[in-house]
């Protein structure tokens, strides 16, 4: 099966009150981890990769093993560029084989942000691929991006439909209180997304897929295997699940998972090598985080994505 873009995907998705999960890669282990989970849910998949992840694993290494996932599992999948920062990378992407990518304007204003985004989306549909564009800044520190919490903000929902038309998006990120990165709020906050935006979104884009970013939940198990065996997130905190299902029954198409599989990973890594120190194959704990990533892939496909059988 051809790599598929995320358009029939989000059509599914929309009609029957779910998201597809949109996870991060970096490496072989966690494709394998992130594949065996949809495989075994049956579960249509998004494999991201971002600017930061393109250049420590390189393009071409990527691909392969994306390649090695759609022929071992069956499954339909799509691979998008996460947070492309210019038309460039994004150009790039397309050219080198992706079926969707991501324009970030979202730190220009609104007539700058529309005018790179169409440009981007006029080469992207000139090649079978397609566009998902940002209105509103995503707080938080992930990878290459980085936006404090002073220039963060939340989307503005009379600008939605302007913004798509002049455009010509496939999908919009929006910004409804989600966080990049492991520390998504301090000590005593309580999370909250605004569900009125989005609802007021939706109401105004009938039937558009919508992205969430910074999605991740930053799972407590996880965290507390990486501060028993010396590490220092002390009580980092993520979205929790009931939010980001509910945001899945309503127009949100596309969830963001990147933190919650690189916690996975170190956990598994630092457990194994806590009970053997003097362990130096990469085998012994490469395997057990790529086990907590399938894991946890499967975790949020059945419970909090609602995607499993949907392939």
């Amino acid at each position: 099966m051809p790599f598929v873009t995320t358009a029939e995907m989000f059509k599914g998705a929309y009609a029957g009150g779910y998201a597809i999960g949109a996870f991060n890669v970096n490496n072989m282990e966690i494709i394998q981890g992130i594949a065996d989970a949809a495989a075994e849910t049956r579960a249509p998949l998004i494999l991201q990769v971002s600017a930061g992840a393109r250049k420590y694993a390189r393009h071409v290494y990527l691909m392969k093993l994306i390649e090695a996932a759609e022929a071992d599992t069956g499954l339909p999948i799509a691979i998008h560029l996460d947070h492309g920062e210019d038309f460039e990378i994004c150009k790039a992407c397309v050219d080198g084989g992706f079926t969707s990518v991501m324009i970030d304007g979202s730190k220009y204003p609104f007539e700058e942000n529309a005018r790179v985004t169409r440009e981007v989306a006029e080469y992207a549909h000139s090649r079978g691929a397609v566009v998902e564009g940002e209105l509103g800044r995503i707080a938080g520190i992930e990878d290459d991006v980085s936006v404090s919490d002073e220039d963060a903000g939340y989307t503005r929902p009379d600008e939605v439909e302007e913004f798509v038309e002049k455009t010509g998006v496939d999908s919009l990120a929006v910004a409804i209180g989600t966080n990049h990165g492991a520390f998504k709020f301090k000590p005593g906050q309580t999370p909250r997304l605004r569900f009125d935006i989005l609802d007021e979104v939706a109401r105004r884009l009938p039937g558009f897929p919508i992205v969430l970013h910074g999605a991740s939940s930053v799972i407590p198990k996880y965290v507390g295997i990486i501060n028993d065996t010396g590490g220092a997130l002390g009580g980092a905190a993520g979205i929790p699940e009931d939010m980001l299902r509910e945001a899945a029954r309503r127009a949100v198409c596309k969830i963001n998972i990147d933190s919650d599989l690189r916690l996975a990973m170190t956990a598994g890594a630092r457990e194994a090598l806590a009970r053997s120190p003097a362990e130096f194959d990469p085998r012994k704990y490469l395997a057990p985080g790529r086990e907590n990533i399938r894991e946890l892939v499967r975790d949020k496909i059945i419970n909090v994505l609602g995607c499993g059988g949907k392939a």
